[in-house]
């Protein structure tokens, strides 16, 4: 008999009721380091008193409208991104799947109007995820993603990650996009080298065609910028987000230069739910917390402190830990034992990480998370190592 939830996860058998910054406490009172952050969502950590106060105060005046009339928080969420990013505009969505969907439909729309509706395709990479709609995973291309979901959303070419050669080489006159994320998250952490990003800038420019960058999980200063390309230089025309914009409730966004978004015009794109009133007030309460210089200066400490001890995991424990990869506080440990082995054996020691492709486990924390927090997950992954070695 089906059970009354759609059993599409493998859930762990653990229940948490409350959160406190960086640590989740379960039913049974147990606590656990949270070195996973609800997958880079809960960018402040847990009930962060400027996020409560923000939801608080909003949901006592005004929860939802509808995109028919003038949200003042969606608003002033709009400006701020717009001032802080390389943006012009924004559309407000639920999730980074929603944010895939209007980024593709933004770029077939720009090309259409320009009189060149034959450049639908949109060239992606090998170990991409860009969420789990039609569009998502047309666009990411996997047999694990697409099986069984034909027929596929056409028109996205899929490259190997990192090969700038292939790119140049599959630019034709049906091109109108290129689709990446600067650091893929369930792809296994795998950080774009700063110098092929702005490669890929220049590729685009060269053709003329678009750059759409997928920041849904690398975004929001988890690389320790307010998003991962600034540390190429460089901008895109089309960036989807979402994940730590939100602090833990649902929003997304698209962001877009004027040019990319002008054929985006009244009835071409909406949402019930997008920029409510109530997304839209945690959201400000966020960016005014994470696009603070200080406070990404902050996070470039922790992510040095974690980064390091982290190195120094990998030389105590060769059997276990091959190599750390990523940015800032979007971290993977390459495993040598098997991911899920280190998965169980970190919830045995109540510590919260994230697995991913290729045989790696994410530690995607808090930006909040404390120095003395950071000396504990150390730790805690140590003894963690120490049981993998000993079963």
């Amino acid at each position: 008999m089906i059970p009354s939830v759609l059993p599409t996860y493998n859930r762990a058998p653990l229940t948490f009721v409350k959160g406190e910054g960086t640590w989740l406490i379960e039913a049974d009172g147990r606590r656990f380091l949270d070195l996973g952050a609800g997958i880079a969502v809960n960018a402040l950590g847990h009930a962060h008193p400027a996020l409560v106060a923000a939801l608080s105060e909003q949901a006592q005046a005004l929860w939802h409208v509808s995109n028919l009339y003038q949200i003042p928080q969606q608003q002033a969420l709009a400006d701020r991104l717009v001032e802080s990013t390389f943006a012009d505009t924004v559309f407000f969505t639920n999730s980074g799947t929603e944010s895939c969907e209007l980024a593709v439909k933004m770029a077939r729309k720009y090309w259409h109007d320009k009189g060149h509706p034959e450049r639908t395709d949109i060239i992606a990479f090998e170990g991409a995820f860009h969420g789990r709609s039609s569009a998502g995973i047309a666009a990411a291309g996997s047999a694990k993603m697409t099986t069984g979901f034909g027929p596929l959303l056409p028109g996205f070419v899929h490259l190997p990650w990192g090969d700038l050669a292939a790119v140049r080489a599959a630019i034709t006159d049906t091109v109108g996009a290129i689709l990446i994320e600067p650091v893929q998250g369930e792809g296994g952490i795998r950080a774009l080298p700063d110098a092929d990003l702005a490669a890929l800038r220049s590729l685009c420019d060269e053709h003329g065609i678009l750059l759409i960058l997928d920041e849904v999980q690398c975004g929001m200063g988890r690389t320790g910028k307010l998003f991962a390309h600034e540390w190429a230089g460089i901008t895109p025309d089309i960036m989807m987000v979402a994940k730590g914009i939100g602090g833990g409730f649902p929003l997304g966004a698209v962001l877009a230069t004027e040019t990319a978004a002008a054929g985006m015009v009244a009835g071409t794109h909406g949402s019930t739910y997008g920029g409510n009133p109530l997304a839209c007030a945690v959201g400000c309460a966020v960016m005014d917390i994470v696009a603070n210089p200080g406070f990404l200066d902050e996070i470039n400490r922790r992510s040095g402190q974690l980064r390091q001890g982290l190195e120094g995991l990998v030389g105590a424990h060769p059997d276990v830990f091959e190599a750390v990869r990523g940015s800032g506080l979007m971290l993977g440990l390459k495993c040598r034992a098997a991911n899920t082995d280190v998965l169980q054996a970190a919830y045995d020691a109540n510590l919260i990480v994230v697995p991913a492709a290729d045989n790696v486990v994410r530690l995607l924390p808090p930006l909040t998370i404390t120095e003395d927090d950071v000396t504990e997950a150390l730790r805690r992954l140590d003894s963690v190592a120490a049981a993998i070695e000993a079963a």
